[in-house]
């Protein structure tokens, strides 16, 4: 017979956890006993307590939680600021040992070099047993000097010089010299301390390629097509141009800055982006081209697809220099 008592006993030895369950009756006595819904009772001893879990700092946003982006394993930018280089590297260097630093093209786009854009991230540090390993870095091994690590506003980067031999090993000689006046002409180093650096980088993948090229740098060069130009200009057996070559008019006044140019045969050389063809820009450059010819300049323009064809820019600058009086220089 079921035993209705209106406060029954529970079972002996059967303790009831802090959270709700669900009543039954005992079988053998009918007295009433507690079994849970979610977890096993404790048999002996003291119950069984339920812990609050531990703040998750990954998985999915709450409702109402600030908007995230995920820059790797475990590792979030929580907040509606636009996801930027600098600061996905940021986050990423709480993740790294303190000696890692920022390198190849992540430094050049951290350093406002211009280069390849790749979108892996590059680091470098010491060598060592195991490196770090995470999927959206690539890792370099390599021993670091004193001088070849910089800051941008906070982040551990390659130095100037550093960067010019790293990106050796995987750019062609138009890239590099691009590369080279660049880390010049922003004063990320000068000519005597690139020159030391490629000289302790002997032995080192592209080291001979970085050395080549030294010769060909001006830190005068605005843009890296302006400097693919004159790469490919000074390869062959024509006199190297003038970078950034001043125009002056019948008072002698600046009227214009050429990209390159041979003031001795009154030719020059301009290299045309997308931004020269729309609005004013395309307004200015007529105006500009206009007083360049009235001083009598013979101005010669290159594009994008010219430079995928160096021997055709060759060629051009070479009928446009002998209609001028230049003659080439004897074959030995």
């Amino acid at each position: 017979m079921i035993n209705s008592a209106p406060h029954p006993q529970v079972c002996p030895g059967v303790h009831r956890t802090p959270d709700r369950g669900v009543p039954r009756w005992c079988p053998r006595d009918g007295r009433r006993m507690v079994r849970n819904r979610t977890k096993q009772l404790s048999l002996i001893g003291e119950p069984k307590r339920s812990v609050p879990a531990p703040v998750r700092p990954v998985g999915r946003p709450r409702s109402g939680a600030p908007p995230r982006t995920r820059i790797s394993h475990g590792l979030y930018l929580v907040d509606a600021m636009p996801d930027q280089l600098n600061r996905r590297c940021r986050a990423l260097a709480c993740a790294l040992p303190s000696d890692a630093a920022f390198s190849h093209w992540t430094a050049a786009a951290l350093l406002g070099v211009p280069s390849r854009n790749c979108p892996s991230i590059h680091v470098v540090l010491a060598p060592r047993t195991v490196l770090p390993q995470r999927r959206e870095l690539v890792v370099h091994g390599r021993a670091l000097l004193p001088e070849d690590i910089d800051s941008v506003d906070g982040v551990r980067v390659t130095s100037g010089a550093r960067l010019y031999v790293d990106l050796a090993e995987y750019l062609t000689p138009a890239e590099l010299v691009a590369v080279g006046d660049a880390v010049l002409r922003q004063h990320l180093t000068d000519a005597d301390a690139l020159a030391e650096r490629v000289v302790a980088a002997a032995r080192r993948r592209g080291v001979a390629r970085a050395r080549d090229c030294l010769g060909r740098l001006d830190a005068r060069a605005q843009s890296a097509p302006e400097s693919a130009v004159r790469y490919w200009l000074t390869s062959h057996d024509l006199p190297p141009p003038t970078p950034q070559l001043e125009i002056s008019d019948e008072r002698g006044r600046v009227v214009a800055h050429a990209d390159l140019g041979y003031e001795e045969w009154r030719v020059l050389i301009e290299y045309e982006g997308r931004q020269h063809g729309a609005g004013e820009q395309f307004d200015r450059d007529v105006e500009r081209y206009s007083r360049i010819a009235a001083q009598g300049w013979l101005v010669i323009r290159f594009g994008r697809e010219q430079l995928r064809r160096p021997q055709v820019m060759i060629q051009r600058v070479r009928q446009a220099l002998l209609s001028r009086g230049w003659r080439p220089p004897p074959r030995m």
